[in-house]
């Protein structure tokens, strides 16, 4: 596997896993600490009854956990500029508020991924917890975003 193709690999294995922690904390309320040390010691590459979870580029998970923590107001307004005006954050279910939480995190701090990268990488990501319509809506929505922070 070549340089390139592992690391998208191990940035595909964090962005699921930031997902997944940060809906955990929503759920559970877990301090930040504590979340990013237990994924560090018991999710990223770990093997948890006969399931294996990939390696993930640790340092970028915990940038896109903590980024979408210290910038969680920021990120919902700009998600909820994106809805329709009968729509508000909260109505969405929380894997898809972490969805796109976390790709409009992406979008607004991370630069040095291209746009495509993220709208792609997180439509994937909602794969993971959905069908093809909701696929179509994080799509929407992340574009929507990256045209109004990447302008």
């Amino acid at each position: 596997m070549t340089k390139t193709n592992e690391r998208s690999r191990t940035r595909s294995a964090a962005r699921l896993a930031a997902v997944q922690a940060l809906y955990q904390q929503e759920m559970e309320g877990t301090p930040l600490v504590r979340l990013l040390d237990e994924f560090h010691r018991h999710r990223l590459g770990a093997t948890i009854e006969d399931v294996t979870y990939a390696d993930a580029e640790a340092d970028f998970f915990d940038d896109l956990v903590k980024g979408v923590d210290a910038r969680r107001e920021e990120i919902d307004a700009a998600i909820s500029a994106k809805l329709s005006a009968d729509w508000k954050i909260e109505r969405l279910d929380k894997p898809m508020r972490q969805i796109l939480r976390a790709g409009t995190y992406e979008l607004l701090a991370r630069q040095d991924v291209p746009t495509a990268t993220v709208i792609s990488e997180y439509v994937d990501v909602a794969d993971a917890f959905y069908d093809k319509r909701e696929k179509g809506f994080v799509n929407g929505v992340l574009d929507a975003v990256a045209k109004a922070a990447r302008a």
